[in-house]
């Protein structure tokens, strides 16, 4: 299974896929926000030897830093430009359509979700990048 970060600013949602997604044996990091997330990711402030994910599954609307700006962040760090992002939103197509050019977005999920639908997702993204670096 995978390393999946959760960027999510309610922690029932960071609860729920916790619950959800390690039961189907992923590892779980937690950011509230886009600016914690960096952290977690080594980017700001650097740390090389941070470990990153194999998927990001992010929000659009959070305090400090938005998902949109930080996927935006993202997509300028060598290290992070090529993790796959699940973009999880209660603003359906007005945010679906801020993230149409990002090469890095896989999946869009609006709220509220099936969770079995959400876990086959993110079972062919993860897939997908395993085939994809054989």
């Amino acid at each position: 299974m995978g390393t999946i970060l959760v960027v999510d600013d309610e922690p029932e949602i960071v609860t729920l896929l916790k619950f959800i997604l390690e039961k189907d044996g992923h590892r779980i990091m937690e950011a509230s926000n886009g600016v914690v997330a960096l952290e977690r990711l080594g980017v700001e402030p650097p740390k090389p030897d941070a470990s990153r994910p194999d998927l990001i599954i992010l929000d659009i609307m959070m305090p400090v830093m938005d998902g949109y700006t930080l996927n935006n962040r993202l997509q300028k760090e060598p290290k992070t430009k090529s993790i796959p992002i699940l973009v999880l939103t209660a603003k359906g197509q007005k945010m679906r359509d801020l993230f149409e050019m990002a090469p890095n977005v896989a999946a869009y999920v609006q709220k509220p979700f099936d969770p079995k639908m959400l876990r086959e997702l993110i079972a062919s993204i993860l897939d997908g990048r395993k085939n994809a670096a054989v």
